[in-house]
């Protein structure tokens, strides 16, 4: 005879907080599937009894307090031991359930496999050795939660005195959370209630210690948001979860509960672990987290102070979720896909290439809009990503000064490896930037096959040389490697507050107003075989401003002052000198105010086509892999000026013909070539 057969009675030991007690249910569940006939008795702690109150299928309720005298306890295991319970399921671990002897009962001692993680399965695994099963797969219909007809009922009233309807979709929210690591900000859930309540019927929940929360969210977002704050009981927010459509909320008893009614759950996560407390509903459900290298540490504080992964998560992003869930709209592409919580995107040389390279940012977060994503560039280029709204960090390796030393770069890869990131896209290849993030134990190195290439996990072949397509088009086919889709391929630089605010007060001391039509030039170039003659630039000037009565900025880096001298005392008409004293933050902003930016080919190029300013932009050689055609603006009313002058080899700045490519361009060329742009 199969001794599970006489099964008749029953112990079920919980826990003493709302959350975890839900997370045993489906133990107890499975234990009334396989034994219908048995009696269960129920031990929960004082807080999370409402679970079981007045639930028929249970036979005694039990309040367990564990503050209670040891005499008291001791009153408590006699009784118990008179009962002869066949089965002892005790989650808790207490010495009930060490002492009191069953045919099947749970070990204290149990060695769990490490792959088992959510504590849910885990509860599963404890019941499955318990009761000698062969598996821990427990597919049952039987909830033990016991909703009553008038706590339907109440509910029922409480939408319907909102004048929410049978048939609308609601959105619950619930804000509140223990810890402060587990917090979202209030600010931003005003901002997602605000948005959804266009659509659905949005209604906060919580504890009357959580009206204060929902008060504010309340009267901060932009449309009509409902608050049941205190309003409910557990069984009666048990029953409105079951009615709506979509249940938003960070890691609590709430979002638990949710899971046990299976409704669809859009999770919040920071200090705590989703894969062990996650959301296990079986519909649409995901969890919004950010991957910064100390998550997942469970503490309520964090230990650093400064970072808070809860406040990582963007607004945007829980929106765009929210709706695709909603939907039902939810990637199946992206869920096949590698799911990479933790991305470096590297990129270290110059001003253009690192502009050319903001697309890939984009479409890296569009595609994994969870990930931390950081990207590593040279100081000098800082502010180009500095504030881009797609990344979580900016990591600076200076090659030239504090890294320089091979010992200072494998000392900054050991620190690099403590961010524990799972990708590195590397668009720009070089010997150092290979040795570093292999040394930082990258799990995943994508890259072009060439200077220490064969460190890399993921090589494409590198024939960048060759200039057969677009700098951009190279970066963006990084990412068509890993699967990654591309939806834009816009330049991208922030507008930093404290430099609009420089190029204010500059217009203020020259006396420029808002209405003055502004004309850029940068007669300056990393090279001799990329500088257009300076007299040319101050003719092109002077003829502008009689054309169109603009007034003439004139911007260089610091060492190239010689060179905008040259410009200026061949000029006729009046220019304002910039040279040297803009950052690469303040030149976008001014650039942003100008109709028209004309320079050789360099890095202010790129700038201005990612704040929108039309650029003429001048070309010397065309040796392959140098060309217009690999470096050219990518803006749409951006022009390239380059005469070929039938050179067979291009010698740079070891021209022979005195650099006939560029001579060969007239001044009737570049005003020309505004006139056209102007006139668009």
């Amino acid at each position: 005879m199969n001794p599970r057969n006489s099964i008749n009675k029953i112990l079920f030991i919980t826990l003493s907080n709302v959350g975890d007690v839900v997370l045993t249910l489906p133990v107890l569940d499975s234990l009334r599937e396989k034994f219908p006939a048995a009696k269960i008795t129920v031990m929960v702690g004082v807080r999370p009894k409402e679970v079981f109150e007045d639930n028929p299928s249970i036979d005694k309720l039990i309040i367990y307090d564990k503050y209670a005298p040891l005499r008291e306890k001791m009153k408590l295991f006699f009784a118990l031991k008179k009962e002869r319970f066949n089965i002892v399921i005790d989650l808790r671990n207490t010495l009930f359930g060490a002492l009191l002897l069953a045919r099947f009962r749970t070990s204290p001692f149990l060695h769990i496999p490490s792959y088992i993680r959510h504590v849910k399965e885990r509860n599963l695994y404890r019941l499955q050795k318990a009761l000698n099963l062969q598996n821990s797969s427990f597919d049952v219909v039987t909830k033990s939660l016991f909703i009553s007809q008038d706590n339907k009922d109440y509910v029922g009233r409480l939408l319907e005195k909102n004048n929410i309807r049978a048939g609308e979709r609601i959105v619950i929210i619930a804000a509140a959370a223990g810890g402060v690591n587990r917090r979202w900000e209030r600010e931003k859930f005003a901002q997602v209630a605000g948005e959804l309540s266009r659509d659905f019927r949005v209604i906060l929940v919580g504890r009357d210690s959580d009206k204060g929360i929902s008060k504010y969210i309340c009267d901060h977002s932009n449309g009509k948001v409902f608050d049941f704050t205190g309003l409910t009981t557990l069984l009666q927010l048990a029953y409105l979860i079951k009615v709506s459509s979509l249940v938003i909320v960070c890691d609590t008893g709430v979002l638990q509960l949710s899971s046990y009614m299976d409704a669809p759950i859009l999770a919040l996560f920071g200090a705590s672990d989703e894969n062990k407390y996650g959301p296990w509903s079986k519909n649409n459900s995901v969890v919004v987290s950010r991957e910064i290298f100390c998550r997942r540490c469970h503490e309520a504080q964090c230990r650093f102070g400064t970072i808070d992964c809860m406040r990582l998560i963007k607004a945007e992003e829980v929106l765009k979720k929210a709706k695709e869930i909603l939907r039902g709209e939810l990637s199946i592409k992206q869920q096949a896909r590698d799911n990479f919580k933790r991305i470096l995107i590297v990129r270290t040389d110059r001003i253009g290439d690192v502009l050319l390279s903001t697309p890939v940012i984009k479409a890296v977060r569009q595609n994994y809009p969870q990930a931390f994503i950081a990207m590593m560039v040279s100081p000098y280029t800082k502010e180009i990503v500095e504030g881009n709204p797609y990344l979580d960090e900016v990591i600076i390796y200076d090659k030239d000064g504090k890294h320089k030393s091979w010992a200072r770069s494998i000392k900054f890869a050991r620190n690099l490896s403590k961010r524990k990131f799972e990708l590195a896209i590397i668009l720009h290849p070089t010997n150092r930037v290979h040795l570093i993030t292999y040394l930082a134990g990258i799990k995943r190195r994508v890259g072009y096959g060439r200077k220490l290439g064969f460190l890399l996990t993921d090589r494409i072949t590198h024939t960048k040389q060759l200039g057969e397509k677009h700098e951009l088009e190279y970066n963006l086919d990084l990412l068509k490697y890993l699967g990654i889709e591309v939806k834009t391929k816009n330049l991208f630089m922030p507008i930093k507050k404290e430099s609009d605010e420089w190029v204010d007060d500059l217009f203020k001391q020259e006396g420029i107003r808002l209405g003055d039509k502004l004309l850029a030039i940068n007669p300056s170039a990393s090279c001799p075989s990329k500088i257009w003659p300076l007299e040319r630039f101050a003719q092109a000037a002077d003829e502008l401003v009689k054309k169109y009565g603009f007034k003439v900025l004139l911007v260089s880096g610091p060492k190239d002052l010689a060179l905008a001298e040259g410009v200026i005392k061949n000029m006729r008409s009046s220019v304002i000198s910039l040279a040297g004293r803009t950052s690469i933050s303040q030149l976008a902003s001014l650039l942003k105010r100008c109709r028209l930016f004309i320079s050789n080919d360099s890095g202010p190029v790129h700038i201005s086509s990612s704040v929108g300013t039309p650029v003429i932009s001048i070309f010397g050689r065309n040796q392959k892999g140098l060309s217009p055609k690999r470096w050219g603006p990518v803006g749409l009313k951006d022009k390239v000026l380059h005469k070929e002058v039938g050179c067979i080899e291009c010698l740079a700045h070891n021209c022979v013909k005195g650099f006939a490519c560029l001579k060969a361009i007239s001044v009737d060329d570049v005003v020309s070539a505004a006139d056209e742009v102007l006139k668009s």
